[in-house]
């Protein structure tokens, strides 16, 4: 049997599993944003809301790592998870806030590719939020950070699909620029998910 000498301080894995909770959140309203005569000025303001509580837990994590003096496990990896699971929320707020702002819902349907990449979005944003309260155990993750890639190679063959469909002709030049920088965003949640899960890995690899 194993023995521990850290601390199970289970207020840490409280944060992380606040934070990811907020990523279902998030993509729960991308979902709605995209949804043909949604009221965009408000979901995209309550997803800036869900931004800026994801910003006040990580506030809080990092005032707790610097404040106590033996973590359940290295700090760096608290920090860098925290960081990361933050990163995912900001480019999800970025993708509802240049929605809104570049006008795109009111064009007569998003592109499907778009939807998919919010649809994959969504299953990591559930996947992470399932996986992350069983990250105190160390136990049953392998399979988190194995779909997590497998989501993440999805996203990466429908962002590929979407280009093609920008640059086909079927839209104006100013409306691909805008709609490019919306994928390159939702492109960018999909990788920092994966981040997410490797270092969750590389946890539990240390902690194993």
């Amino acid at each position: 049997m194993r023995f521990s000498l850290r601390p199970q301080d289970s207020v840490f894995y409280e944060y992380f599993t606040k934070a990811a909770e907020n990523l279902v959140r998030g993509t729960e309203l991308l979902i709605e944003l995209s949804v043909p005569n949604a009221d965009v000025q408000s979901v995209s303001e309550r997803l800036v809301e869900v931004e800026h509580d994801s910003d006040a837990i990580t506030h809080e994590l990092y005032n707790r790592i610097n404040s106590t003096f033996i973590t359940p496990f290295d700090r760096e990896d608290i920090y860098r998870l925290g960081s990361q699971l933050d990163d995912v929320m900001d480019h999800l707020e970025a993708v509802g806030s240049l929605l809104y702002l570049y006008g795109l819902t009111s064009l007569p349907s998003l592109p499907r590719e778009m939807h998919d990449l919010v649809a994959i979005l969504d299953q990591q944003a559930r996947l992470t939020a399932e996986s992350l309260p069983r990250l105190k155990a160390m136990k049953d993750l392998k399979e988190y950070w194995v779909e997590c890639n497998r989501l993440e190679n999805e996203g990466d063959r429908a962002y590929r699909m979407l280009l093609v469909r920008l640059f086909s002709g079927e839209y104006d030049a100013l409306t691909v620029m805008k709609m490019k920088e919306v994928a390159d965003e939702l492109e960018a949640a999909c990788d920092a998910f994966e981040h997410v899960s490797n270092t969750v890995e590389t946890i539990a690899v240390k902690e194993s």
